[in-house]
């Protein structure tokens, strides 16, 4: 930027005096250096703005490239599990051939193999989770602990006669 020396500062400040006058000068000043303020702030946004988009290419750039990598990866594992499984396929085929003339009506020489029974989820028992559960965590959360019939707790809080 332009350097201005306290020499050159006062010598513009004693022209302005002069040629603006002493009641015009303070807000003259002010005027000018309100809008001295706007144009360093609309050249911080230019700069910024021209900076986030720099980041945004080399961001798209890196993402383009890390996109290409993860691409080759994937072919290439798809490409051993494919020749994986083909071998297995092949290794499976040649192992079993002989096994498939000994059953009798098709079946394999292990016999048939009943298919497994359907899945029943357990049964949940919340009598076993409420005693697993510690007696201080009861008390706090006002858990009961004992069973009371219904006249048992009526008793229990009904205030005690007077004579």
């Amino acid at each position: 930027m332009i350097d201005f020396g306290f020499d050159k500062l006062a010598l513009i400040g004693a022209v302005a005096l002069i040629v603006i006058g002493p009641e015009k000068l303070p807000r003259v000043a002010r005027t000018v250096g309100h809008l001295f303020g706007k144009a360093q702030r609309y050249v911080a946004d230019v700069k910024a703005e021209v900076n986030r988009s720099i980041e945004l290419e080399e961001l798209k750039k890196m993402k383009t490239q890390f996109e290409d990598a993860a691409r080759d990866v994937q072919s290439s594992v798809e490409s051993q599990v494919r020749d994986a499984s083909q071998s297995f396929e092949s290794d499976w085929r040649s192992a079993t051939s002989g096994l498939q003339g000994a059953g009798d009506s098709g079946e394999s020489a292990f016999g048939s193999i009943a298919p497994p029974p359907a899945y029943r989820p357990p049964r949940k028992n919340w009598r076993l989770k409420r005693g697993a559960m510690p007696q201080w965590y009861k008390q706090r959360h006002g858990v009961r602990t004992k069973a009371q019939s219904g006249a048992a707790r009526v008793a229990r809080f009904r205030p005690p006669r007077t004579p």
